[in-house]
C-alpha cells in the first residue's frame, strides 16, 4: 500500500516539530501548530512578522547578515542537513535552545523565494550538558 503523498505532507508539516518559513525579506509566511507550541506564539500573531519575533536582539546582526546572503546566492553552510543550534525567544520572554535545519525555498527558475525551517526545542538537553560540564569542572574532571 502506498502512503498518499498529501496526507504524509500534512503530517510533517503538523507535526510535533516547528516549521516555519519566512520569505527573502525574513518575514514569516508559514508557521505550523508545532511553532506554536515550541515558541508560544499563536500563528496568527506570528504570520506577517519579522523573524525578529524569535531571535534574541544581540544575534540579529549575525543572523541577518547570513539570511541575506542565503537569499541572495541560494546557498548555505546549513542547507546541506546540518544540525544548527542557537538560542530563540519565546512568547513569555524567556531563552530557549533550539536545534534546526533549513530548506531553501525555488521557485520554478531557481530563485530563492524564502527559507524554510525545521526546528526543535533542546533547552533540556543543552541544561543537562551545562550541568553536567559544571559537575565535572567542581570535582576536578
Amino acid at each position: 500500500m502506498e502512503l498518499d503523498e498529501a496526507a504524509l505532507g500534512a503530517a510533517i508539516l503538523e507535526g510535533p516539530d516547528a516549521v516555519l518559513a519566512a520569505d527573502r525579506e525574513g518575514i514569516l509566511r508559514f508557521w505550523n501548530s508545532g511553532a506554536e507550541r515550541v515558541f508560544g506564539f499563536p500563528r496568527a500573531e506570528a504570520v506577517g512578522r519579522s523573524l525578529d519575533l524569535i531571535i534574541p536582539e544581540r544575534l540579529r546582526p549575525r543572523h541577518w547578515e547570513g539570511w541575506f546572503r542565503v537569499a541572495q546566492t541560494g546557498h548555505s553552510r546549513y542547507g546541506s542537513g546540518d544540525l544548527l543550534a542557537v538560542p530563540a525567544l519565546h512568547a513569555d520572554g524567556h531563552t530557549l535552545s533550539v536545534e534546526f535545519t533549513i530548506h531553501i525555498i525555488t521557485d520554478s527558475n531557481h530563485e530563492v523565494q524564502g527559507i524554510g525551517a525545521t526546528l526543535r526545542d533542546a533547552t533540556s538537553r543543552f541544561q543537562e550538558l551545562r550541568d553536567l560540564r559544571r559537575r565535572l569542572a567542581d570535582a576536578g574532571l
